[in-house]
């Protein structure tokens, strides 16, 4: 599956090497992680979803990568549950044949996963974490 809403960690290396093992076509393999920073007033962040909902708005964004740029193959992991600073929180992989469809592609869904992903977060002293407008912004490049 190409996306996944889940509690548990993930491993890096692993979900990289599942996406190229036996490949030959891919010619560009970008990886972004996220990680929980530590904030003022506390070192955890609780993520929330509903689920259903969440993991649809996920494989629609994926579907809108794959629609805008030549890619072989992509993955979206977004954790959720209470997450400690420098826990990872979300994964995003893009594979194409070239290095600018992959790293586009890859900063597409996060621009879109930090803006319209169904997704609470608390972080730990101060309260719910609305997009910041920064966020939003930044999805006016990809119209």
């Amino acid at each position: 599956m190409a996306v996944s809403v889940q509690a548990e960690d993930f491993n890096v290396g692993a979900e990289m090497a599942a996406m190229s093992a036996g490949r030959a076509d891919i010619g560009a393999l970008v990886s972004f992680t996220g990680l929980v920073r530590d904030m003022a007033g506390g070192s955890e962040m609780v993520l929330e979803h509903y689920p259903g909902m969440t993991e649809k708005a996920l494989v629609s964004i994926e579907a809108e990568a794959r629609g805008r740029w030549a890619l072989q193959d992509c993955r979206i992991i977004h954790r959720f549950g209470p997450l400690n600073a420098g826990a990872q929180i979300v994964l995003v992989l893009t594979a194409s044949p070239h290095r600018h469809a992959a790293f586009e592609a890859a900063e597409f869904i996060m621009d879109f996963l930090k803006s319209r992903a169904p997704f609470w977060k608390k972080e730990a002293g101060s309260g719910w974490v609305d997009a910041r407008e920064a966020d939003e912004t930044a999805l006016e490049r990809w119209k």
